[in-house]
């Protein structure tokens, strides 16, 4: 199926259903949720998927895996095509998570993604497009997690402190600067933050930096304006981190590859 809305899916019925979307730069789907879990491939662009709990971005030939009741929002970074499949977890077998995770797409995987759009609503059991649903669960399931997440405190102080940071991110912040502003001792900060992110200062600022860089490098930018737009010295500074984080160079991420990000 094509184009139907985020909010009405959940009117249409179906123990597996596909549903295909294109969004324009800067689209925003508000919270909403849904009572069949969803499982989402970029086929094409960049979209951010926000939660109470975190920001996940979601490149393309990418995908981010979405529980079922989990309120959630999409933003798109870029253009972008999405193809979502949508997934009664009473009726289908899978094995998966309580949370989001981004997880990498392998060709098959594109391949079974596009091809679920087009799939009657109604089969056989032994039938092609039951074979095709049944292996693209397993593709699912066997899939990486990447680590695109940006988890956002409980705190709402500390909360907001990120909210602003991810907004303009420079790595020349520090963590004294941060426990100035939210008058914290430096061991208290030190503390709470990883406890309510599971990140230390640093790397969370790095998956910061990166959400800000990968619509743009999927949009061609050179990477060193990113670098130097970031506040990094140099577009080697940046690649460090890039590839410190991700295992992969800045320029090879977004190459006809993707099941090896």
């Amino acid at each position: 199926m094509k184009d139907i809305h985020p909010y009405d899916v959940d009117t249409v019925p179906g123990a597996l259903l596909g549903v295909a979307n294109d969004y324009v730069a800067g689209e925003h789907v508000g919270r909403h949720q849904h009572w069949r879990a969803q499982f989402v491939y970029a086929a094409s662009g960049v979209v951010a998927i926000g939660t109470e709990l975190g920001s996940w971005i979601v490149p393309s030939e990418r995908a981010v895996w979405i529980p079922a009741g989990v309120p959630h929002e999409v933003t798109a970074m870029s253009a972008a095509h999405l193809i979502s499949l949508y997934i009664d977890m009473t009726r289908n077998a899978v094995t998966m998570p309580s949370t989001c995770r981004v997880v990498g797409a392998s060709p098959l995987m594109g391949a079974l993604m596009r091809e679920v759009i087009d799939l009657p609503d109604r089969y056989l059991r032994g039938s092609r497009t039951d074979l095709v649903l049944l292996l693209l669960l397993r593709e699912i399931e066997g899939a990486a997690e990447l680590p695109l997440n940006v988890p956002i405190p409980n705190d709402a102080r500390l909360a907001a402190r990120c909210r602003a940071y991810l907004q303009h991110p420079s790595p020349h912040e520090t963590i004294d600067d941060w426990c100035a502003d939210l008058a914290m001792s430096r061991r208290s900060f030190t503390r709470r933050f990883r406890s309510e992110t599971g990140f230390s200062f640093a790397a969370w600022c790095r998956q910061a930096s990166l959400f800000a860089a990968l619509p743009r490098l999927a949009a061609g930018d050179a990477i060193t304006t990113i670098a130097f737009d970031l506040g990094y010295e140099s577009a080697s500074a940046f690649a460090t981190m890039f590839r410190r984080t991700i295992g992969v160079a800045p320029s090879r991420y977004f190459s006809p590859s993707p099941g090896a990000a």
